[in-house]
């Protein structure tokens, strides 16, 4: 492998967590966005809360290893592992026949802990990036 291919390989692998990151963030924000919806039309019960999964992508090699080549977005699944919280307000247009509302099992706290995790990895994946870009730019000029 050449120089100039480990250069395009690492970008391509900053990109591919770049992407994955910014799945990632547009998910938290959806769960903000809704933690205080207590009826989806798809679901009939409040929102729950959605949570990004990775997966390393792979490449095989001569001799049958492989290699990580980057990530990439699994699944964006619901989180069944935690509950939703129930309040009694029989005044609310979605309280049960018991006067119990649920509320969306989203932690607001916990999930911008969770975005400025996303924003910093994005982030330093932007800033690899821009490494890569300057040493291709450098090495092209020592090229001339």
């Amino acid at each position: 492998m050449t120089g100039i291919d480990r250069l395009f390989r690492g970008m391509r692998m900053s990109a591919s967590a770049i992407k994955a990151e910014r799945t990632r963030v547009d998910t938290i924000a959806k769960n903000i966005a809704n933690a205080q919806t207590t009826f989806t039309p798809e679901t009939g019960e409040a929102y729950r809360r959605e949570v990004v999964h990775f997966e390393p992508l792979l490449e095989k090699l001569a001799g049958g290893k492989t290699e990580v080549i980057g990530v990439r977005v699994k699944e964006i699944a619901k989180d069944y592992s935690t509950s939703f919280e129930e309040i009694f307000d029989p005044g609310h247009p979605d309280a049960g026949p018991d006067g119990i509302v649920k509320l969306p099992n989203i932690n607001t706290m916990a999930e911008m802990a969770d975005l400025i995790t996303a924003v910093r990895a994005y982030e330093a994946n932007l800033g690899v990036q821009d490494s890569l870009e300057r040493m291709a730019e450098r090495g092209l000029r020592l090229a001339e």
